[in-house]
């Protein structure tokens, strides 16, 4: 079967692509207003949730640990945790290090890289 493309599909395409960006654009603008919103309300990086009627507006906090490759070798090569390091530091056999006392957390706490992202969602709540 051969596709037949048209003058008219792709002039639907452009139009619907434009209002995506659109929907796109004003999302982003809701979910900064609700970010403030839990800012100042709850605190910044603070999971929190609100109900308005039949809506639930929620924001949960994902936090994300790593250590910092440069830093976290050096030091596991001064502490002669040699064994620990693959190419990168192998963050499973740092962990059980810690967990087995062989390490402490506190000498890697200047290692580690800790980013957080919020998701907002907004549920009907009937």
């Amino acid at each position: 079967m051969k596709i037949i493309l048209t003058k008219e599909m792709l002039a639907h395409y452009l139009e619907l692509n434009k209002r995506k960006k659109e929907i796109e654009a004003e999302l982003e603008e809701l979910k900064k207003t609700f970010i403030q919103y839990f800012d100042e309300s709850v605190g910044k990086n603070v999971k929190g949730e609100v109900l308005i009627r039949d809506y639930k507006l929620q924001r949960q906090i994902r936090k994300i640990e790593k250590y910092d490759q440069e830093t976290t070798l050096r030091r596991l090569e001064e502490l002669n945790l040699n064994d620990l390091i693959k190419k990168s530091p192998d963050e499973k056999k740092i962990k059980s290090a810690i967990d087995l006392g062989i390490l402490q957390e506190e000498e890697l706490k200047d290692c580690k890289i800790v980013n957080t992202s919020q998701a907002i969602y907004v549920k009907n709540v009937d």
